[in-house]
């Protein structure tokens, strides 16, 4: 627990948390017995749940928006327990039309405009972020509210890694940062400072590829800022784990399930070589994951029947691959090809689990134009755009590519970033792209241990230093499976 002392701060008007703690037994979440020491805590230091704001980083995809629904609905319902003053709870998503709203940064001078003035703490999570109200309260109540804080649970990297620009390399694990399912949060003096930065001094970075490091270098600001402060109560523990007992965040135990996972009829899989790689990296997918994979075809710069590839009359390019991704985009809609909902796109060093895809798709619309994968953004700040990074797999519904062609979306060069290209089509049609954690543009080197402890992933990506074989049994080859009772049973209700 953070050891600062009470602070005496202001009133703030309506009934304080203190008096109704004693009806928390038979609240929602009311396991545990409030010390007195716990009300006297929050009683000095007079928090109201109303200074706290709830910040759920949703997606405007049907399915998260659901689910930011019902986390948001379940933060009220404990609120409700002991109080009739209710918190504010936002959904990041419906808050502007701004695309860059989910890199944060760009949404402060919002925040600290409209909370800055009655708002103590801004408190962000995620979808899948399980909150134990009154714990929170106890563990916000005892810092110093008027001061600058950035509190969450730590991750930190164990090498320099290229997701990260190969920041601190003499020592990257000196340099923490937050893992947003835990949650994380900003007291208001901090929020204040830097949106007036933010306003002040254009944002440098053009490119938003690992946010939570993003946003803890911005605020760290080579040192003039504060470091993140780790607080053991933000946890990423099952929430029914013996290890949650004294947590007041947790994370869900499964990835979502939403039924049945998809039919391998209903994806159809295209890989990205060329001969160079034919020898090299083809016979990694094929001693790893093509098995699982009903409908899949290799493209390339060279018709190679022993594999089979496919010529697709695109030459082959060093960098970018767009001539070449748009040419798999108009054969999947062809006759040429099986009609299939969802089309994944991969390279030839892409490592992917497709039970764990087909059960991640079951949470989808495929009648939707459903773009999925890891989400990039180039140049949020100055109205840029999200993208969904390709080597780790990018997911689109059938919708969602007949969309894309038919919107006269094309290349301006052949090895122009595919990925990207395709990210400012779908802007320019109001589309938006949907992330996933669970892919990954990098291998699993290159992610903080303790991030990927609570993940089940779906993708990793490169071979650079690795024996890819070797990862894929370690990471992808376990498919979380379940029984159709066990399905029916954790159902997620559309």
């Amino acid at each position: 627990m953070l050891s600062n002392s009470p602070h005496v701060g202001h009133k703030v008007a309506g009934c304080l948390l203190f008096l109704s703690f004693f009806h928390l037994a038979a609240g929602s979440s009311g396991k545990d017995t409030e010390s007195q020491d716990d009300l006297h805590v929050i009683h000095n230091n007079q928090l109201d749940l109303r200074e706290i704001v709830f910040v759920i980083q949703s997606q405007s995809n049907t399915f998260h928006v659901r689910q930011a629904e019902r986390r948001r609905e379940d933060l009220l319902k404990q609120a409700r327990g002991f109080t009739e003053k209710q918190p504010v709870v936002l959904l990041l998503h419906s808050l502007s039309e701004n695309e860059g709203d989910w890199s944060i940064l760009p949404l402060l001078p919002y925040l600290s405009h409209s909370f800055g003035k009655n708002s103590s703490w801004i408190v962000f999570l995620e979808e899948e972020t399980n909150v134990k109200l009154i714990a929170l309260i106890k563990v916000l109540a005892k810092v110093d509210k008027n001061k600058e804080w950035f509190l969450g649970k730590p991750l930190f990297d164990e090498e320099s890694t290229i997701i990260h620009h190969y920041a601190f390399a003499e020592n990257p694990s000196i340099f923490k940062y937050p893992d947003f399912a835990a949650s994380w949060a900003l007291s208001i003096p901090l929020v204040v400072r830097l949106a007036k930065k933010v306003k002040e001094e254009p944002l440098k970075s053009d490119f938003t590829i690992d946010l939570k490091h993003e946003v803890a270098l911005y605020i760290w600001d080579n040192g003039k800022g504060p470091h993140l402060t780790a607080v053991p109560e933000l946890c990423t523990v099952p929430e029914d784990s013996p290890q949650a007992s004294h947590c007041a965040t947790t994370v869900s135990k499964k990835p979502p399930l939403c039924g049945d996972p998809v039919n391998k009829e209903d994806i159809f899989v295209a890989v990205k070589t060329c001969k160079k790689f034919h020898s090299e990296r083809v016979p990694v997918i094929k001693k790893t994951w093509e098995k699982d994979a009903l409908f899949l075809e290799y493209y390339s710069d060279h018709a190679d029947p022993s594999i089979p590839t496919i010529n697709l009359g695109v030459p082959n390019t060093e960098r970018g691959h767009c001539g070449k991704t748009f040419a798999i985009l108009q054969r999947f809609l062809s006759s040429a090809v099986p009609d299939t909902k969802w089309l994944l796109i991969v390279d030839d060093d892409t490592l992917i689990s497709i039970p764990r895809l087909q059960v991640l798709l079951s949470c989808y619309d495929s009648s939707e134009p459903v773009s999925l994968g890891e989400r990039y953004g180039y140049g949020l700040s100055q109205g840029g755009y999200s993208y969904i990074t390709g080597g780790g797999g990018m997911v689109f519904s059938r919708k969602a590519v007949v969309r894309l062609l038919k919107s006269g979306c094309k290349c301006y060069s052949n090895d122009a970033p595919d990925d990207m290209v395709l990210g400012m089509c779908l802007n320019a049609l109001g589309l938006p792209v949907t992330h996933s954690p669970l892919f990954h543009q990098a291998r699993p080197e290159d992610y903080a241990r303790d991030f990927l402890a609570h993940q089940v992933p779906i993708s990793f990506h490169k071979h650079w230093n690795i024996d890819p074989i070797a990862v894929f049994n370690k990471w992808l080859k376990d498919d979380f499976t379940a029984s159709q009772d066990e399905l029916k049973s954790a159902k997620t209700e559309l």
